[in-house]
């Protein structure tokens, strides 16, 4: 399957050169060309299939025709060595716990993906077939990344002695929990960890600017594992299915009338379920619950788009200003062939114009929420539940709970362990959070770090003496 730039210009890509280029050469990112509809047999067999073979069904719809059956299979398999479970939190309130990977976070099945899907194309590379314009396909694989919390210790920990892969993680000074940091922190060997003295979106415009530096790019190879990369977004779709199966199975083998709200910061999470609604996944409806950074939300509200600096908040991990897929989303829903699967669904135009006006009976909505209101919900929650909500699952439970209409059941993303903002937790619920083992175990590291500033000629001449 080939690949197109959003911005529209940039020549089309291969599988393999858009995962490793990460971003087109407009700076575009990367879309398939091709939404494949899944089969009727998969939605009648899937209350009885694995996750591991869901998730390979799904798989091979979106790479099935680049990557070998057995190597996909594999990549697949290897990927979800864990369990990404439904807990019924209260009356037709569900929560999809993504957190039971090895850094606790939901973004390990993307990290870890990608990881391996990279590295088979490393592996099968030679000079003779490296992407044009790029060092030769023997030379290393420097993946760059900017984190606000999760990622990047997902991604570090999914590359972690990967063979021909260098990890650089940027991350925000003082704006990650101190667990989250000593979990990308601490690891050494060929993951290098990138303080810059700034917000995220600071560490994610030094990636992007790298991505268009020629200088840089004939000095080293150069791919993102943000969210921006079509291999980390695209198997987060993985999981949206798994739940609609383990829901299936819990309600008698019946379809459901279901919503899904996902805790939304790069909007890369969303975007992959939107991809799996496409393909044919039965929700109802979705909602993105934001935080403060509310810029998604506005939108939705006025058809405009005015991206902002970000503000910081306890949900750190969703203090995004200017969310890079935001332009997947918006491409997305102008494609002929997505309003045409649409249409012989019945299903609303999901969006606004981004000239003005908002049109109604859209399947996808928004909330934003200030901590006070976070901190409101997860008191709630745990006086009510017993269910100890992190301050991202938080903004989903109660735009769920308030959007949720009669007959409707709901799934919310709980994206990371509460422990790895144990501060905060414990804090808001005055209780002291055991702390689980695999987060002791980076704990006990000893934090190395590059300080930089946001200034890219400074980040340049750092990648250029490497």
């Amino acid at each position: 399957m080939m690949y197109y730039s959003t911005n529209h210009t940039a020549a089309r890509a291969t599988l393999r050169d858009a995962v490793v280029r990460g971003l087109a050469e407009d700076r575009g990112l990367y879309m398939p060309e091709v939404i494949k509809q899944l089969p009727a047999s998969f939605w009648q067999e899937i209350g009885d299939l694995t996750f591991q073979e869901v998730a390979y069904r799904v798989a091979d719809a979106f790479f099935g025709e680049d990557v070998p059956a057995a190597d996909l299979r594999r990549i697949v398999y290897d990927t979800l060595a864990f369990d990404c479970p439904v807990v019924k939190v209260e009356d037709h309130i569900y929560a999809l716990e993504l957190f039971h990977g090895p850094t606790l976070a939901f973004k390990d099945v993307g990290a870890r993906f990608m990881a391996r899907l990279l590295q088979y194309f490393i592996g099968a590379s030679t000079a003779a077939s490296a992407p044009a314009g790029l060092p030769d396909g023997t030379s290393p694989v420097n993946v760059l990344v900017a984190t606000s919390g999760d990622t990047g210790s997902a991604v570090a920990n999914g590359f972690l002695g990967v063979e021909g892969i260098h990890v650089y993680v940027l991350y925000p000074k003082g704006k990650v929990s101190p667990i989250q940091e000593c979990q990308f922190t601490t690891l050494g060997k060929n993951i290098t960890a990138i303080e810059v003295d700034g917000v995220f979106d600071d560490c994610q415009a030094l990636v992007k600017s790298a991505f268009m530096d020629k200088e840089l790019n004939t000095h080293m190879r150069l791919t993102s594992a943000n969210s921006i990369n079509v291999a980390r977004f695209l198997p987060q779709a993985f999981y949206y299915f798994w739940a609609y199966a383990q829901l299936v199975r819990l309600n008698g083998g019946t379809a459901l009338n279901l919503t899904v709200c996902v805790p939304s910061g790069n909007f890369g999470n969303i975007c992959s379920a939107l991809f799996g609604h496409v393909m044919g996944l039965p929700v109802k409806r979705f909602i993105a619950a934001n935080n403060a950074n509310s810029v998604f939300y506005e939108y939705l509200q006025t058809g405009e788009y005015r991206p902002r600096p970000s503000v910081q908040t306890i949900a750190n991990a969703m203090d995004v200003g200017d969310p890079s897929n935001f332009a997947r989303i918006l491409d997305l829903y102008s494609r002929p062939d997505v309003k045409d699967i649409l249409a012989k669904r019945d299903i609303a135009q999901p969006l606004p114009s981004l000239t003005g006006g908002v049109g109604g009976g859209s399947f996808l909505s928004g909330a934003t929420y200030t901590d006070a209101q976070i901190a409101e919900t997860m008191r709630d929650c745990y006086a009510r539940t017993g269910y100890v909500l992190d301050p991202h699952g938080a903004c989903g439970y109660r735009a769920l709970k308030e959007q949720l209409q009669p007959g409707e059941v709901g799934i919310f993303l709980e994206t990371a362990h509460p422990a790895k903002f144990k501060d905060t937790v414990d804090r808001i619920l005055g209780i002291d959070l055991p702390i689980p083992e695999k987060l002791q175990a980076f704990m006990r590291g000893q934090k190395q770090s590059v300080a930089m500033s946001k200034d890219f000629s400074d980040f340049k001449a750092y990648l250029l003496q490497q």
